[in-house]
């Protein structure tokens, strides 16, 4: 039998996870000596380039001495926690990475507590400590006392650990030790991470974890051998979670190597692979032996935490940007992502409209910025929470918030997130001079709270949230206070008209931007809407002016990125998203149906 080591990468965002798979896939000799490679080689989609994070979660293999270790990278962001859940079934053991001087952080909590559940014991690895304000030793208590607290057994508290720099490709196992390669790193997976339990010569059971899509195969399950063998060819049945079974033959089977998918000819217990030649194949389904099918437990996925509605654009720039307008193209564009992103779901609502759910803003946001890549038109409604019923109460979300601020700005955001029902629970000085806070806020008073902590703390503050549970509803949450810049007509903006108008607040536009009536084109000074006219030109005379005119000087306008704009607007307004821009619009875009609706909402209420 193949020596195999299966183990996932896992931490909370930015603590150098795809780099030091890029170190391992390196050191290993998996790239030949010429061989030109990536940065962060594993994330391979154009938004993971540009934003520096992981998405979706991928697996490599390497082979070091006489093993072959399977390897998952998975995200780090709350948002696509539903990526790690799932893979963390598959493996054996984890890399647990942490900052050296971030320290634990939400998803660090998050991650760990799944791994403890399942009874995966991690190897710590304490990264960055070539930072200037890194506390190895501290970090290592504080992911400790993280273990004690999520009730880990004795053997996950002997954890073992190591010192890194992934980025510059050393680990070591003490912080004297000379720096030289990832070798520790590499003994350590080697002595540390279990051989995968089952037998090759019982009757076959894998189940999928990750879907992947060809245009000549078909769906592809990328998917854990827990028993048997498959073979390229042979007949197996596809168990279904609601206990479907369906008969079909493996029409290609895949291995890793590397960055490569190479076809094999057959796969044993404790390998990963890539299956083809089942068309209706699902995350959590279980390939099994005809003979004697046996399903696996199925997968467990937390449920969405947060709504957005997606609707046909109606506007009157409608149609000019954008290749693919209608409600079927987003419908069938929406459900071919519900395929292969299980932590999603959609429902149409009938009237051209769909509403998406997901664990979160970035993650909703990610979706739109794709599709608006692939030539959609769309308008977006404001994000709002799952609210369920348990016994006749209403529940809400409630996220654990941890922020990390200069103690000059601590007392801004303190009050501002008091007024969005956060109730601290700690405050630790950290040696960089910043403040740590820990609060419990419901996830309806984040939305639209990052842009303003950015601005009370002038960009210095960090904010990182993860779900906790749900809470009983806790009434309104204050949302915007300042008013928007709405236009009053259709046509091009004007330079002479935008210089009048800064006054009155910060605009969204510069000149010679297409405007129509109810697009909003900035956000007022003051609480309340304000129409005003961005077309008006000078009026121009057969008289001359004593001196020039004056120059004119336009501050640069605020431009707003797809989840930006999602967390400004208010429940009236829409974001219409194409190819080419990104606009804030009233829903109403008639001034005085928007009044009217302010009439009826605000009668509701009363009543």
């Amino acid at each position: 039998m193949q020596k195999i080591k299966n183990i996932a990468v896992i931490a909370h965002v930015d603590h150098g996870k795809t780099t030091l798979v890029d170190g391992l896939l390196q050191q290993s000799g998996t790239f030949a000596a010429h061989q030109e490679v990536d940065e962060r080689v594993m994330d391979n989609n154009d938004i993971e380039k540009e934003r520096g994070i992981t998405i979706l979660s991928k697996n490599t293999a390497i082979t070091y001495g006489d093993h072959k270790i399977n390897i998952i990278d998975t995200p780090g962001h709350a948002d696509f926690g539903g990526e790690v859940e799932r893979v963390l079934k598959m493996v054996d053991g984890v890399l647990l990475l942490v900052d050296a001087q971030e320290g634990v952080m939400p998803q660090t909590k998050f991650v760990l507590k799944k791994a403890i559940e399942l009874g995966l014991k991690p190897i710590v690895v304490v990264n960055k400590i070539d930072k200037p304000a890194a506390e190895p030793e501290r970090v290592v208590d504080e992911v400790f006392d993280l273990l004690v607290a999520l009730d880990a057994n004795d053997e996950q508290l002997e954890f073992p650990v190591l010192y890194a720099a992934a980025r510059d490709g050393y680990a070591k196992w003490n912080l004297e030790d000379e720096n030289k390669d990832l070798t520790p790193l590499f003994e350590a997976i080697i002595e540390h991470v279990p051989y995968p339990e089952g037998s090759a010569d019982a009757s076959t059971q894998a189940q999928v974890f990750t879907l992947d899509y060809d245009n000549f195969v078909g769906r592809i399950g990328i998917s854990r051998i827990f028993n048997g063998r498959i073979k390229k060819g042979d007949e197996y049945t596809l168990l279904k979670a609601d206990g479907e079974k369906t008969k079909s033959r493996v029409s290609k089977l895949i291995g890793f190597r590397g960055l490569d998918r190479v076809e094999i000819d057959e796969a044993e217990a404790g390998d990963i692979v890539a299956i083809a030649g089942f068309n209706d194949i699902d995350v959590g389904d279980t390939i099994a032996d005809s003979a004697n099918p046996q399903p696996l437990d199925p997968l467990h996925i937390e449920e969405p935490t947060l709504s957005v509605i997606f609707s046909v654009n109606d506007g009157p720039l409608a149609g000019t940007e954008g290749k693919h307008v209608t409600s079927n193209k987003i419908r069938e564009r929406l459900e071919k992502e519900m395929e292969t992103n299980i932590a999603m779901k959609m429902e149409p609502l009938g009237d051209a409209s769909f509403k998406v759910s997901g664990r979160g803003e970035l993650q909703i946001g990610i979706l739109a910025e794709n599709m608006r890549r692939e030539g959609f038109e769309f308008l977006m409604a404001r994000p709002e929470v799952v609210i369920k019923e348990e016994n006749g109460v209403r529940m809400e979300p409630f996220e654990h918030l941890v922020i990390d601020v200069p103690e000059e700005h601590q007392g801004t955001v303190i009050e501002k997130l008091g007024k969005r029902k956060a109730e601290m629970s700690s405050m630790t000085p950290m040696p960089d001079g910043t403040v740590r806070i820990e609060f419990e806020i419901p996830a309806r008073g984040l939305i639209g709270f990052r842009s303003e902590f950015l601005t009370d703390t002038k960009g210095e503050g960090v904010m990182n949230h993860s779900f906790l549970e749900y809470r009983p509803y806790t009434g309104s949450v204050e949302s915007r206070t300042q008013g928007a810049l709405v236009s009053m007509d259709n046509g091009v903006a004007v330079a002479f008209s935008l210089f009048n108008l800064q006054a009155r607040g910060t605009l969204f536009i510069e000149p010679q931007a297409k405007v129509y009536n109810g697009m909003v084109i900035g956000e007022s000074a003051r609480p309340g809407d304000l129409e005003v006219n961005p077309l008006k030109g000078k009026q121009l005379t057969n008289m001359r002016t004593s001196g020039a005119d004056d120059a004119i000087k336009l501050v640069p306008p605020r431009k707003m990125t797809l989840e930006q704009a999602m967390e400004w607007i208010e429940d009236d307004e829409l974001v219409e998203v194409t190819p080419e821009n990104i606009r804030i619009r009233k829903k109403y875009l008639d001034s005085a149906a928007r009044r009217r609706a302010a009439r009826d909402k605000k009668a509701a209420a009363q009543s």
